[in-house]
């Protein structure tokens, strides 16, 4: 089929809910892939954040490509082997208790919220539900998770959203602490805010709500679906911050490609969730987790983690050098770039016309490459970047 017949495909059978650009990726390698007419792309998005060691991997397709010829599916009413070494490496890696398995980011941030509240529940009795999260955060698209979203243009079409949400503004201590009573069960926050612009938070906001939630016994819940499993140049953006939640939830860069969602909790909450109180059917699926255990191999590893810092600093330090970026923001390799003039759509579509694959995030430019990037893809991507923005 020729680009005009699959676009044309993809318009009469699938629903419209993504603006796509004009082009069809039929292949990739590492952190270059391949258009349906040939043209070759740097890709500076990872999926969004999924393909944390870029395309096609030769360990993980060898991981998955063993475990799908062993035992491709059975139920979370037995035992499997990956599920379980995924776990461990897991709770060893990040110093959690114990973690629950999902297929993405959205059904790890339910898992949370049900485990917040099942825990204030069996504490402190009905009553105790409401969760703060912050303005201008994104959790999901679920009903729950759009909900729990700190953003206006979210709350539209689909009422009646679900109950027991509140938001207060980022980086106000005093705003949270008004908004903290004896309803409250947990805080919800995202160390840096990917769709909302790459905006980080805070260190000192970070530490004044931790504080002020662990004198009340609020728990506070880490989305990580986008800053963790190495994003930041540390696994988890939280060690940045010098602290722990009691609840973090992964996905994205985990699988390396394959849908995946992790909850872990602390030692505290670790009996909270007991049979039936939760479930999915995909949840810890064999190949999913044979993926994300070839991840960890790789990801979990501290001599990785600094590689991925240094990539960052040298993305962030070229990018500053440009006369038309006014800002950089973000860790590791997680950056917006606020521009000085034009807007990042723009950007994205000039980009992409040179050879170049970059995601938005409302004004910015949002750089995701994957972990595993080359030096020579990241000053190939660079230079087209920095071309279009000159």
């Amino acid at each position: 089929m020729n680009f005009k017949e699959v676009k044309e495909r993809d318009q009469e059978y699938i629903l419209p809910t993504y603006k796509r650009f004009d082009v069809c990726i039929e292949e990739g390698k590492g952190a270059t892939c391949t258009g349906s007419d040939g043209k070759k792309y740097i890709d500076f998005t990872s999926g969004i954040g999924v393909n944390s060691l870029g395309y096609s991997d030769p360990e993980w397709v060898k991981a998955i490509s063993e475990q799908a010829a062993r035992l491709n599916h059975t139920s979370n009413l037995y035992y499997t082997l990956p599920d379980g070494e995924l776990a461990e490496r897991l709770c060893n890696k990040t110093g959690y208790s114990r973690v629950f398995f999902g297929n993405s980011g959205a059904e790890a941030n339910e898992g949370a919220i049900k485990t917040a509240r099942k825990y204030s529940f069996d504490k402190y009795g009905e009553g105790r539900s409401t969760i703060v999260t912050l303005v201008n955060s994104f959790h999901g698209r679920t009903i729950t998770t759009l909900t729990a979203t700190g953003q206006d243009v979210f709350h539209q079409y689909f009422s009646p959203f679900t109950g027991g949400f509140r938001y207060v503004e980022a980086n106000n201590i005093l705003s949270l602490a008004e908004n903290i009573d004896d309803t409250v069960c947990a805080v919800m926050l995202e160390f840096i805010q990917g769709e909302g612009g790459v905006v980080p938070l805070e260190e000192g906001f970070v530490k004044a709500l931790f504080e002020l939630c662990q004198e009340k016994d609020i728990l506070v819940i880490a989305d990580e679906v986008q800053t963790g499993v190495g994003r930041t140049g540390k696994f988890l953006a939280s060690e940045h911050f010098g602290v722990q939640p009691d609840i973090t939830t992964l996905a994205k860069g985990l699988g390396g490609g394959l849908p995946i969602g992790a909850v872990l909790v602390s030692e505290k909450l670790k009996d909270v969730m007991g049979p039936s109180s939760h479930g999915s059917t995909f949840g810890g699926n064999p190949i999913v987790c044979a993926g994300a255990n070839a991840v960890m191999k790789r990801v979990a590893d501290d001599n990785f983690l600094r590689e991925v810092s240094a990539k960052g600093d040298k993305l962030r330090s070229c990018l500053l050098c440009c006369g038309k970026v006014a800002s950089v923001t973000g860790l590791g390799m997680m950056l917006g770039i606020e521009l000085k003039s034009g807007t990042s759509g723009e950007v994205a579509q000039a980009c992409l016309e040179k050879g170049l694959l970059i995601l938005t995030a409302k004004e910015k430019v949002r750089l995701l490459p994957p972990l595993t990037i080359t030096d020579e893809e990241l000053k190939k991507g660079l230079q087209i970047l920095w071309d279009v923005l000159s």
